[in-house]
């Protein structure tokens, strides 16, 4: 959410701002609804200034015996606070019009996010290891010996449809020792505190990190009003929804491993075979919220903890920074990293690390007491994946394939699967 405020002290450039979204002379309808809001409190409280002024002198009017004075003043009395009454609701009417809108406009972007249309134009920042060479044409993960029993898209679309699937047996195993790696990383090495949340929210709760009013579309709505979760990013961030913190407390840095659920909706036919695109999935995600001034430095951390986890799983990626065309709607700068599919010969996401800055703060009432006693601040919020567990099964499957269908799988998995780190071409784990 933006603040009206420094619209009004600086259009111009909130409008330029907004022209790197693809829109256009924005600030002139809110600044007119502003004015419009504003006149209206103001003549609400001329008016009670001269109710209160009236009110006093009828009781004189009375007392000198002067009725028509007396019926006048309280006549006057009546008409200013029907007055009052119209007003007010007008301007809150009004008011409430401009926090729809001002929520329904995109973050403004950081100078340094580049410009371009869309994910062709993104800018490699950062590339690390090397794509295997295969001796044979490597397959995409569905299509392994060794994973055909145990992805069963079946029985996923038997029971709930199109983009689920059933993990079982050793597949299932690795899906889950994956997330208790990711998991086990970001508290024993990060320092980030591990949460379980609720994949169940009130509306508001959406509203605070942007997924509404705009995206509702993309998310999935109970038939009593809560909200499945697209992300843990939800959750974690409004832990400190209309709350006031310590700025001694911060930062806040969480980890949470959940179930999110997507609609998908406008990607229709877009990566149907497989798992990358489903419905259901899971993700271990980053939060952290802190001091606006150490906003930067976390945003540089949080990238570097997801690229560590596929650093040590062995899997080839690239981070590129987002450009203008491909950017969040609520982020000021976003991270991607994408790691290398062989079966499709391509990077592809597995991780996108952001920063909102002050927009969810704003949205959501979360400030921080600054240890000084000023005014409370808002406070940044930052989150990042780290990782989608499904695409990095897949990377895995795809990068250990070996000719016969069997996968070796990597090393800092053995803890979680007693040491056995190949999959066999009848899907076991030896």
């Amino acid at each position: 959410m933006h603040d009206i405020k420094a619209i009004r002290e600086n259009p111009d450039a909130f409008d330029a701002a907004m022209a790197r979204r693809g829109l256009s002379g924005v600030s002139s309808e809110l600044l007119a609804l502003d004015a419009d809001r504003r006149a209206k409190i103001a003549a609400a409280e001329e008016a009670k200034a001269e109710q209160n002024k009236a009110s006093k002198l009828v009781g004189a009017a009375k007392a000198k015996g002067d009725e028509a004075e007396f019926e006048r003043l309280r006549a006057l009395v009546a008409d200013k606070k029907a007055e009052i009454a119209r007003l007010n609701d007008e301007a809150k009417e009004e008011d409430a019009r401009l926090t729809e809108m001002l929520m329904s406009l995109p973050n403004v972007m950081y100078d340094d996010v580049p410009d371009g249309a869309d994910e062709d134009d993104n800018v490699e920042i950062h590339r690390w290891g090397t794509p295997r060479s295969f001796d044979f044409t490597p397959k995409e993960h569905y299509e392994l010996a060794g994973v055909i029993d145990g992805m069963d898209f079946e029985s996923g679309a038997k029971l709930a449809g199109a983009r689920f699937v059933v993990l079982k047996g050793a597949v299932a195993r690795i899906h889950r020792a994956l997330a208790q790696f990711m998991l086990d990383t970001h508290v024993d090495s990060h320092g980030l505190t591990e949460a379980i949340t609720p994949v169940m929210v009130r509306e508001e709760m959406m509203y605070g990190t942007g997924q509404l009013p705009k995206f509702g579309e993309d998310s999935y709505q109970t038939t009593n009003g809560w909200w499945l979760i697209p992300t843990a990013e939800v959750t974690l961030t409004n832990l400190v929804n209309g709350e006031v913190v310590d700025e001694a407390d911060l930062p806040f840095r969480y980890a949470a491993h959940t179930q999110c659920f997507r609609s998908e909706a406008g990607s229709a036919g877009r990566d149907t075979a497989g798992m990358l695109r489903q419905h259901q999935f899971e993700k271990v995600e980053m939060v952290s919220i802190v001091h606006p001034d150490e906003s930067e430095a976390e945003h540089a951390r949080m990238t570097e903890q997801a690229q560590n986890i596929l650093e040590a799983l062995d899997l080839p990626y690239r981070t590129v920074k987002l450009c203008s065309g491909d950017q969040g709607f609520g982020m000021k700068r976003t991270h991607d990293l994408e790691v290398w599919l062989p079966g499709q010969d391509k990077y592809r996401e597995i991780s996108s690390v952001s920063t909102a800055g002050d927009y969810q703060a704003r949205r959501m009432n979360a400030r921080f007491k600054p240890k000084d006693g000023g005014k409370p601040e808002f406070v940044h919020t930052l989150n990042g994946s780290g990782l989608a567990v499904g695409r990095t099964l897949i990377a895995v499957l795809e990068n250990g394939q070996n000719e016969d269908g069997s996968v070796t799988l990597p090393d800092a998995l053995s803890r979680y699967l007693g040491g056995k780190l190949t999959l066999t071409a009848d899907g076991q784990l030896a």
